[in-house]
């Protein structure tokens, strides 16, 4: 029978004598295990901190995986709680993550359990429980404050971004052409609900018509070309402008045709350019609009990613289907999609008279 990718034959070489077996063996095992990821073409920026992660319970516990007990699950969790800063999310990551490291070293066709056994008389096994491990007991577990945008908190946010650009225009000074270039990203981020490393790596390449709409010309949707995937590999979808966010496309055209040039970009592909033509990166845009959300004079729970949140509120209070809505921001599960709606009260009573005239005829007949 082949071997599989990650199975500890592959990986000790038979009849070597190590002078520290077991770190040879525990170093095998890290080394079989990221083998076993990769070959599910997992990407290291998904692998590498989870192997970091086994690392740093090594050293918590002093002990190698083939001692391990539930208890040091208990222990580790109690350490990390004493802090009060991690959220629940974060460890119950943690916990996933020895789970599947367990799950590996304790599955037959690796063969980790024999190698252990025939060498240090011990054998892993599975320490993550339910009666030790973090559950998941309600579908959103980010901070209290995070929230979308209201309709007149978008409106402040863009009004301050425009007046900005507008200001500094005026005065004279250098950065008119860096506050536009910001003042879009912003209105992008929220008229197509980006993630920020989505419309950080957009291209010109990525700006596509709409055919029902040729009016707008190649700014009727948008290409995304890096989004959120399981295990890092990013996946594609298109955007298109819905009718209450049409004004972005004078926004794009005017960054595009007017504006971008004059950063003398040549052939680069970037739509959002530096002074020094590099990428805009999502470091630079999370400090960008940080500055620009405190001089509108909003709440600092709002981060550039509550204006996605805000995205899929307002479609769907706009009318549009759940389905719709889910291609469009490209969430893989309806639940996520649920996760992210925030309708406000208003919204509420609105379906609630519908519903109302719906089953009160004007004649007071059910």
């Amino acid at each position: 029978m082949a071997e599989v990718p990650g199975s500890a034959r592959l990986i000790l070489v038979p009849g070597i004598a190590h002078l520290d077996e077991p770190t040879a063996v525990y170093e095998a095992m890290l080394k079989g295990w990221s083998n076993q990821q990769k070959s599910r073409l997992l990407a290291d920026s998904t692998v590498a901190p989870r192997l970091t992660f086994i690392r740093r319970f090594v050293e918590f516990t002093g002990t190698y995986p083939w001692t391990w007990l539930p208890g040091d699950v208990e222990d580790f969790t109690v350490s990390l709680t004493s802090t009060g800063n991690l959220a629940p999310s974060t460890i119950r990551g943690y916990h996933l993550i020895l789970r599947m490291f367990c799950d590996y070293l304790t599955d037959a066709r690796y063969e980790w359990v024999r190698q252990c056994h025939d060498r240090f008389g011990q054998v892993p096994s599975q320490i993550c429980h339910e009666w030790n491990t973090a559950a998941h007991l309600s579908d959103y577990e980010g901070r209290p404050a995070r929230r979308p945008f209201t309709y007149d908190e978008v409106e402040d946010l863009f009004g301050f971004v425009d007046d900005r650009v507008d200001r500094i225009a005026r005065s004279g000074r250098k950065g008119a052409l860096a506050a536009l270039r910001d003042a879009q990203m912003v209105k992008t981020v929220y008229a197509f609900g980006l993630r920020r490393n989505e419309v950080c790596h957009l291209d010109i390449a990525d700006l596509r018509p709409n055919p029902h709409v040729r009016e707008w010309g190649t700014y009727g949707s948008v290409h995304v070309r890096f989004g959120k995937g399981r295990g890092g590999t990013p996946r594609r979808r298109t955007v298109l402008v819905v009718p209450e966010f049409d004004w972005v496309v004078a926004g794009l055209r005017q960054w595009v045709e007017h504006a971008r040039d004059r950063y003398d970009v040549a052939d680069h592909p970037a739509l959002w350019v530096t002074e020094r033509l590099t990428r805009v990166t999502a470091v630079r845009l999370d400090i960008r609009f940080a500055e620009l959300r405190d001089g509108a004079g909003l709440p600092p729970e709002l981060t550039l990613h509550c204006l996605r949140h805000a995205y899929v509120t307002h479609l769907i209070e706009f009318g549009y289907p759940e389905r719709f809505v889910q291609e469009q921001v490209g969430h893989a599960y309806a639940s996520t999609t649920a996760i992210y709606t925030s309708v406000s009260n208003d919204f509420k009573k609105r379906v609630l008279r519908t519903a109302l005239s719906r089953v009160y005829s004007p004649d007071g007949k059910g």
